[in-house]
């Protein structure tokens, strides 16, 4: 793994949008205080600030202007984790009890619900409707994701063109998103920088999902931060178990077991192992390298300063990282 930090050039902008985190999402009543501070506390890897604010270094030094937009993604993001946690009743993200553990299901759709309106009034500040056009735009899409999402469990029939368009929404969206406004905050940014990072930041997102699936197979619980095999568990279908689907030997018996909800549950150790070893994993990992390719491509014509070379690490991070 690579052991470079990619946030050393906006540490200090990092700690700011840290502290702002939990200022943003304060509130009089103990309860919702509470909860809504509950995921900040476990952390996190604060990709989709750091994004932004990476792309925002492209164009300016200082970057106090980018720091609302950075903390806002981070709501967004957080606010559809809490979501995700009540639709999948996860009971671990990050290593701790997830919010509707702890609180319920309805505190934790009312505490989603809050975080998320506290980012909106965060973009709204800028008053700039191309910058809440596009959050409103992308907003809508994610919501649409994890419908498909939903939808698509157990069924085996569903092919790549599904998959992609899933992971599209779950994921790349929002950091995409994070690169694009980044970059049309800052005045000296053209249309065709601001539709690079738009892009690279898209093709960085599908890698990063398909990374992630990858290591719901393959890491460790610990360093993971939430059971592995979860996916599968809940039925949800993803490159891998699409591979095994089409190609492995033992397909039809996969299909069998993943149309079953109580099987998905009580035989996810035999799932797993006819994946691991259909040779999907390997098959993911390049499909991820395509997509890592596609994100290096995008930085080419943008200005050469040290900036750049941070976001060319970050392709290599995605690939290789194992949490």
């Amino acid at each position: 793994m690579l052991n470079f930090d990619f946030t050393r050039p906006i540490a200090k902008e990092l700690n700011l949008v840290e502290a702002k985190l939990t200022e943003n999402v304060d509130s009089k009543l103990s309860l919702l205080n509470e909860a809504s501070n509950h995921l900040i506390k476990a952390g996190g890897k604060r990709m989709r600030p750091a994004f932004a604010l990476l792309s925002a270094k492209f164009f300016k030094d200082d970057l106090q202007e980018i720091i609302p937009l950075a903390v806002a993604l981070e709501l967004v993001h957080m606010a559809t984790l809490v979501h995700d946690d009540v639709i999948d009743n996860s009971q671990t993200r990050r290593g701790r009890d997830t919010v509707n553990k702890t609180w319920g299901n309805r505190m934790s759709i009312y505490s989603g619900n809050y975080i998320f309106a506290r980012s909106l009034s965060l973009i709204a500040a800028y008053e700039r409707s191309d910058v809440i056009e596009v959050m409103a735009d992308a907003s809508t899409k994610i919501c649409e994701g994890e419908i498909i999402q939903m939808l698509s469990c157990y069924n085996v029939e569903l092919g790549l063109k599904n998959y992609l368009r899933r992971i599209e929404r779950k994921t790349a969206l929002l950091i995409s998103l994070s690169c694009q406004l980044g970059a049309m905050l800052c005045n000296n940014a053209s249309k065709n920088d601001i539709n690079a990072l738009r892009l690279y930041g898209y093709y960085l997102g599908m890698a990063f999902q398909i990374t992630d699936d990858i290591l719901d197979f393959t890491a460790d619980e610990k360093v993971l931060g939430k059971p592995a095999g979860s996916d599968i568990r809940q039925g949800v279908i993803t490159l891998p178990v699409l591979y095994a689907l089409k190609n492995d030997k033992h397909n039809k018996e996969l299909a069998n077991l993943i149309r079953s909800p109580e099987l998905c549950v009580s035989a996810a150790e035999r799932i797993i192992d006819i994946i691991v070893n259909s040779g999907g994993i390997e098959y993911a990992y390049n499909v991820t390298a395509r997509f890592v390719y596609k994100a290096q491509r995008q930085l080419e014509p943008l200005p050469d300063v040290a900036i750049k070379s941070t976001l060319l690490y970050m392709t290599d991070f995605i690939q290789e990282r194992a949490f």
